[in-house]
C-alpha cells in the first residue's frame, strides 16, 4: 500500500480507515503481528499518539488484539476465545460450553428476495445454503440455517464442512479469506413447529428463541445471513452492553 498522509481531522479516524484497508487487502493476515505504532506513525506521517488512538479503537472492536509484551496482532477466529464472541448461549450456571456441530445440509441455490436483500445480491444470484444442528453436552439445542454469497465461498460443500475440525468462522477465514468483523442480531420468541420440535427433541409449540444474524466482513460488507432457533430450557442468551 502506498504511503498516505491524511490531512483532515480527526486524523485517528483516517488512520483507522487506512489500517482496515490494509487488513482487507491482506497485507497482514489473521493471527499475524502488525507493525509497531512507531513504524505505522512513520508510514502514515502522523504522531504515535494518533496511531495509538486508532489502534485502541480497532482493539475495542475486536479487529486487532493487543498482547502484553508481544505487540498488536490481527484478531483471528482460530483463537478458541473468539468462538464465544459470536456464540452467546450459556448454561444456567453461567458456564460457557463448546457445542458440537452436526451439518445437515449444504446446497448451492439462487437467492430469494429476502436473502438477496440482506446479502446485497441480485435476486436469483448464487448463494450457499447451510443447515446444521448444534449439540451442547450431547443435547440438541440450536438449529441454524445460513445463507452465504456463492461467489465469496467457491467450493464450499458438505465434504469441506465435515472435514473441518473447528468453528465455521475459522473455516471461512482459513479457506476463503473471509473474516467476520461484526454482526447485527434480532431476537424474538417463537413456537416450535413439528419439524423443529423433532430436531431439538422438544414438544411441539415449545417456546424457542429465534435469533436472526447478519454478519459483516471488512468494509461493512454483509457475507452471512443466519437464522437460528434456540432451546433455552437449560441455557440462556447472554449479551454484554457497554
Amino acid at each position: 500500500m502506498a504511503k498516505d498522509s491524511p490531512t483532515f481531522s480527526p486524523l485517528y479516524k483516517q488512520i483507522k480507515r487506512l489500517t482496515v484497508q490494509a487488513l482487507e487487502a491482506g497485507e497482514w493476515q489473521p493471527g499475524q503481528v502488525i507493525p509497531s505504532e512507531q513504524d505505522l506513525a512513520l508510514r502514515f506521517g502522523v504522531s504515535q499518539g494518533t496511531v495509538r488512538k486508532a489502534v485502541d479503537e480497532l482493539a475495542l472492536e475486536n479487529i486487532l488484539v493487543r498482547k502484553q509484551g508481544k505487540g498488536t496482532y490481527v484478531s483471528t477466529h482460530q483463537d478458541p476465545r473468539a468462538a464465544f464472541r459470536f456464540l452467546r448461549l450459556k448454561a444456567l450456571d453461567g458456564h460457557l460450553i463448546s457445542p458440537k456441530s452436526l451439518p445437515l445440509e449444504c446446497i448451492r441455490a439462487k437467492a430469494g428476495c429476502e436473502a438477496a436483500r440482506n446479502l446485497g445480491l441480485e435476486p436469483g444470484g448464487p448463494i450457499v445454503m447451510l443447515r446444521r444442528l448444534l449439540r451442547f453436552e450431547g443435547k440438541p439445542i440450536v438449529i441454524e440455517e445460513m445463507y452465504l454469497p456463492g461467489e465469496v465461498f467457491p467450493g464450499l460443500n458438505m465434504e469441506v464442512i465435515k472435514d473441518w475440525h473447528g468453528s465455521l468462522y475459522s473455516l471461512f477465514e482459513s479457506r476463503f479469506g473471509v473474516r467476520m468483523i461484526r454482526a447485527e442480531e434480532k431476537v424474538r420468541a417463537v413456537a416450535a413447529d413439528k419439524t423443529v420440535a423433532e430436531l431439538l427433541n422438544v414438544a411441539e409449540s415449545t417456546p424457542l428463541l429465534s435469533v436472526e444474524r447478519l454478519a459483516f466482513t471488512y468494509g461493512d460488507k454483509p457475507v452471512e445471513w443466519r437464522r437460528g432457533l434456540y432451546s433455552t430450557a437449560d441455557y440462556y442468551y447472554a449479551n454484554e452492553l457497554s
